[in-house]
């Protein structure tokens, strides 16, 4: 039995095997790369509840011009179910409504923020184009809240998709990572715990309804690299989290780049006393990669390829960058390992010009 219960444990969250969390879809993407790093059921259409308004943020956010103020109309406040307790009348820009949206998860804050970037119908419209934007075919919405619907769907892995979507937006993840917030007399509260329960976590968004049973969109960075899990339907949610996002970050191990003083590359030279100088990194540089990934990563220099004397020893030449895919995974600065000075005929060409002009 013992033997069983290790071969069990051993198993349990290699990627790809059904069962491996107590949720009816999971999985996980490296939202740097775009990797799917786990899965389970993850291409099943199933509801999404309020993480729903991750799309919402994302649609509204690309409107701009968030610091502008609108009125509390009375249809904003009659919506059922959680809520940010929108007030007839009251003026709000719609910043503090998107806090509203993604940390008290306000059904209201999400009509309103349909009505104010272009009209509930449009906007949805805008959502389901986003989707098609981000190349999924498993996504439609109905709604901008994540109220029940028959053809209000996603699946795990392009809500995953979704979500990293999300964080590549700084206002998006400066939002979702907020424990807490006020907006004039409103204090609003993250109803995300995997912010206070695990130490990496910084977002995303929960979700909930009778119809789709508990829903949960987590990111989590560790050691320069961000993992986004998802779960749909998934009554142990938060330790389901954890553990796939432990289990994630364990795929990847500290890899030395370049060590300062490395010379990656050299430099030509014109008019100095040598032709060609070594480029040497400034710092150490590492980044946390799995195996294959090691074995993909690309050197790219940027910097010009030839340059005129003097050249000063330390003096900056360019940056390298450390590229899996279109992600920048770590870079540094590239100094001249050597200098290259002026030739003594190089040194007193200006004083020939000068007689040249004046005599």
């Amino acid at each position: 039995m013992k033997k069983i219960a290790c071969l069990l444990a051993l198993c349990l969250f290699l990627p790809g095997r059904a069962g491996a969390v107590n949720a009816a879809a999971a999985a996980v993407l490296d939202a740097d790369t775009g990797e799917t790093v786990f899965e389970q059921n993850a291409d099943t259409r199933l509801p999404m509840a309020s993480t729903t308004k991750i799309m919402t943020a994302l649609v509204a956010i690309s409107e701009g011009d968030l610091d502008r103020t609108y009125q509390v109309k009375k249809a904003y406040t009659q919506v059922e179910g959680s809520s940010m307790y929108l007030r007839e009348g009251e003026t709000l820009t719609v910043r503090d409504t998107l806090y509203g949206l993604l940390l008290e998860s306000g059904n209201d804050a999400a009509v309103a923020i349909a009505g104010e970037c272009g009209g509930y119908d449009a906007f949805i419209d805008k959502m389901n184009a986003k989707a098609k934007e981000l190349g999924l075919t498993n996504t439609h919405f109905d709604n901008p809240n994540g109220l029940d619907s028959e053809t209000h769907y996603t699946t795990a892995l392009e809500l995953a998709k979704i979500a990293a979507a999300g964080m590549q937006d700084p206002t998006f993840r400066q939002i979702v990572g907020t424990k807490n917030y006020r907006a004039g007399e409103r204090v609003m509260s993250n109803h995300n715990r995997l912010l206070t329960l695990y130490n990496d976590a910084i977002g995303i968004k929960t979700g909930f309804t009778k119809r789709s049973g508990r829903c949960l969109v987590s990111a989590a960075e560790r050691n320069g690299r961000t993992l986004v899990a998802v779960t749909l339907n998934a009554p142990d949610d938060w330790n389901d989290h954890m553990a796939m996002l432990d289990n994630g970050f364990s795929r990847y191990e500290e890899v030395t780049l370049h060590h300062a003083g490395d010379q990656v590359g050299t430099q030509h030279v014109f008019g100095g006393d040598a032709d060609e100088v070594p480029l040497i990194a400034q710092h150490t540089v590492t980044a946390y990669l799995t195996p294959e990934e090691k074995e993909k990563i690309q050197a790219v220099r940027y910097g010009d390829t030839i340059c005129y004397a003097p050249v000063v020893k330390t003096a900056r030449a360019g940056r390298m960058e450390y590229r899996l895919g279109g992600a920048v995974l770590a870079e540094d600065n590239v100094l001249y390992g050597e200098a290259s000075l002026l030739t003594p005929e190089q040194k007193s060409l200006p004083a020939r010009l000068w007689e040249r002009l004046f005599s």
